[in-house]
């Protein structure tokens, strides 16, 4: 939470744009790199067939879906030329000579900070081929708190 608050702060002192991004079945992208299997759902199966499915990609409630995700997420990120902060894994930064973005994950939303907008709109289309998202436009809630932003800055209530 500490560092939504320091760059909720920067967006406010800079007054950079804010948008947020929500990625459609975040945990069905996840690739698996080990072998992972799973009984037949029922109807499929009856009660002493031994037959299993072996998974080719992440599903919910696998307890690898979210380390596969976060890691098939965050690799795009570095090929498209973000780095992480190695503050907290969970921000990705990306600087040129006229602009700075940054991106701030959670699970499967995304946080979007820049000064430049058509940065964000390549950054958006970049996502969007890559997972599916959903453009949710600028930021109004995150993690259960409503961002209001106004001309005296940025205001969080919950």
């Amino acid at each position: 939470m500490t560092t939504v608050r320091v760059l909720l702060v920067i967006v406010a002192a800079k007054q950079w744009y804010l948008h947020q991004l929500d990625v459609n079945n975040a945990f069905l992208h996840g690739d698996l790199n080990e072998k992972v299997y799973m009984q037949l759902p029922p109807g499929f199966s009856t009660p002493n067939d031994p037959r299993v499915c072996k998974l080719k990609k992440s599903l919910y409630g696998l307890r690898q879906a979210s380390r596969q995700w976060y890691s098939k997420l965050s690799s795009s990120l570095l090929k498209f030329g973000f780095s992480q902060a190695k503050s907290d894994s969970s921000l990705f930064i990306k600087q040129t000579s006229t602009s700075f973005i940054a991106l701030l994950i959670y699970v499967d939303v995304v946080i979007i900070a820049s000064n430049d907008l058509k940065e964000i709109d390549a950054v958006k289309k970049f996502l969007h081929e890559s997972f599916t998202i959903k453009d949710l436009g600028e930021l109004k809630y995150f993690l259960g708190i409503e961002v209001a932003r106004s001309a005296k800055g940025i205001v969080l209530s919950q």
